[in-house]
């Protein structure tokens, strides 16, 4: 079989020594060489975009009216009639706090999975790191986020939420979440290439791990006995962390979100490390 060779993209430096030749070894060289090809990733990620919303009516509204049409019907069903516990907050911004990091997540697990199915063309010809592809789908759902946060700081004005300066740590939030994103996307992507049966899965496991997150409830709902086996899934430490910084005025639970960072490092190492294993066998599957 002859070696893939790489083909000049905007911003990249063009090469044509074969790709086994010069194949970079080690985690690190391969961010190093991911760096490499930085102009390509937001190439695609706004490529990414532009395609999502192209002759579509709404548009960038669709980023927001997916939470906001859950935060509604969970008003409905969850605050009216089975009559959750919001912490003393309106149970419409409350949700809709978690809503918005939860669809962030959810949805770049869906768009990320299939993106090296979906680009079979461009593996099997050419060749660029593999993992820019999910790291591409991520980055057009922060767009989505990004924009679909902007209906939170309207809620939190509408209902005279007062914000403090435990906000500033939103940001570090945020770090932590898309780091889960990336090691959850990075494996099953990966193992998409070999097992098509992932893509019908993955709708499944995110709805399920929605559940068992605090996004309808808090955490406060979940048994003690049970808080730190919940902890263990990452979603929980980050949604609880986002509602006590905007809606509570606290911080974190240190404690909790350090387990949640540990836990988002060994996702985001372990995944990048798994999908950099199989990455050379994709051409050849696909």
């Amino acid at each position: 079989m002859t070696p893939l060779r790489e083909t000049p993209v905007p911003g990249v430096r063009a090469e044509t020594r074969p790709l086994t030749a010069r194949r970079p070894r080690g985690l690190r060289a391969h961010v190093a060489h991911l760096w490499h090809y930085r102009e390509l990733l937001r190439s695609l990620a706004l490529k990414e975009v532009r395609v999502r919303y192209k002759q579509s009516v709404l548009g960038t509204g669709w980023a927001v009216l997916q939470p906001f049409a859950l935060m509604v019907v969970f008003t409905a069903v969850f605050s009216r009639f089975l009559h959750v516990q919001s912490e003393g907050v309106p149970y419409p911004v409350f949700s809709y706090t978690a809503l918005v990091p939860w669809t962030f997540f959810a949805s770049s697990v869906s768009f990320a999975v299939p993106s090296i199915v979906n680009n079979m063309n461009l593996v099997t010809k050419i060749y660029f790191p593999r993992e820019i592809f999910p790291l591409a789908a991520i980055g057009a759902c922060f767009v989505d986020f990004a924009i679909a946060a902007t209906i939170v700081a309207a809620l939190v004005l509408w209902y005279h939420v007062g914000v403090t300066w435990t906000a500033l740590v939103v940001p570090v939030l945020i770090l932590l979440q898309v780091m889960v994103a990336v090691g959850v996307a990075l494996i099953a992507s990966a193992i998409n290439v070999f097992f098509r049966d992932i893509r019908f899965v993955i709708p499944l496991v995110t709805q399920v791990w929605m559940y068992v997150s605090p996004v309808v409830y808090p955490l406060s709902e979940v048994p003690e006995r049970f808080q730190a086996f919940y902890m263990l899934n990452p979603m929980a430490g980050i949604i609880d962390g986002y509602r006590r910084v905007i809606l509570h005025g606290q911080l974190p639970d240190w404690g909790a979100l350090g387990v949640t960072a540990a836990i988002s490092l060994m996702l985001v190492i372990g995944g990048y490390a798994f999908f950099k294993r199989f990455e050379m066998q994709f051409a050849d599957i696909i």
